[in-house]
């Protein structure tokens, strides 16, 4: 077991995890309500008998899938990370699994230590969407203008006030499941996007971005902006207003969270 992993109270340890978010009410625990968190506390908890709540580095919504969701907490008991590994995915259910498992240092924390996100939505674009990928992707057939939603797209890299694009909850100062993932660190909606584009294949239209960090619904609130593009409701020029404007009611409507996967975390 590595020195610098050890404190006091135990070994952080940090998990990278992949899973289908769509039997699930988000990552965030709830009362009464099967979430990925409380799935992999329970789960540790049965491995090691000890509870702990392990920390995320995003509140990933109900629906919303992950294929590279990290996740940190400390565990007193010592075990080899192979092992914790194994067991852990013998007792999660079959839509979560952890595909890593190693200890880190001390101070690591999976949310506090990233530096950088990635997401990636997908459109299914073709006549009938198949029921193995329809829980995967927003089934849109509609005629669809990729180069002006690839043109409006561009228009959000870099460093912008991104509240036109966050949700508006009434009381998302007293629900913590409606936070954006890293308001506690942050002030204000300012966020920078390093990139911002849209690739096909086959009948699979899909928005990749990745940024230093992303606000409630963001991902899923550009999408529905930068399809009303593809479609011609609004030119792709127009999302520079909408960002100055800092008002949602002048962004398109919200994908839904089926095709959206948290896709990487930096550190």
């Amino acid at each position: 077991m590595r020195a610098d992993a050890q404190t006091r109270r135990g070994t952080t340890w940090k998990l990278m995890l992949a899973y289908d978010g769509t039997d699930f009410f988000g990552w965030q625990v709830q009362p009464d309500r099967a979430t990925i968190q409380g799935e992999l506390s329970a789960a540790i908890e049965r491995v090691t008998d000890e509870r702990v709540l392990p920390q995320g580095s995003g509140r990933t919504d109900a629906g919303v899938h992950a294929r590279g969701q990290v996740a940190s907490f400390v565990l007193e008991a010592p075990i080899p990370a192979a092992n914790l590994q194994r067991a852990l995915n013998r007792t999660l259910p079959e839509a979560i699994r952890v595909l890593s498992a190693e200890m880190a240092a001390p101070e690591f924390h999976a949310r506090h230590s990233a530096r950088a996100k990635s997401y990636e939505y997908r459109i299914f674009r073709g006549e009938i969407c198949q029921p193995w990928q329809a829980r995967y992707a927003w089934a849109l057939n509609w005629p669809l203008n990729v180069d002006a939603m690839r043109a409006a797209a561009a228009f959000v890299v870099g460093e912008h006030d991104f509240t036109s694009f966050a949700a508006t909850d009434p009381d998302r100062a007293t629900r913590n499941s409606q936070k954006s993932e890293d308001e506690a660190e942050r002030n204000g909606n300012v966020r920078k996007v390093f990139e911002s584009e849209w690739t096909e294949a086959g009948d699979l239209l899909a928005y990749r971005v990745r940024g230093d960090g992303f606000l409630h619904h963001m991902v899923r609130n550009l999408v529905g902006t930068f399809v009303d593009a593809g479609r011609g409701q609004v030119a792709p020029e127009e999302v520079a207003r909408i960002l100055e404007a800092r008002a949602r009611g002048s962004a398109g409507a919200t994908a839904p969270a089926r095709g959206l996967f948290l896709d990487s975390v930096e550190y």
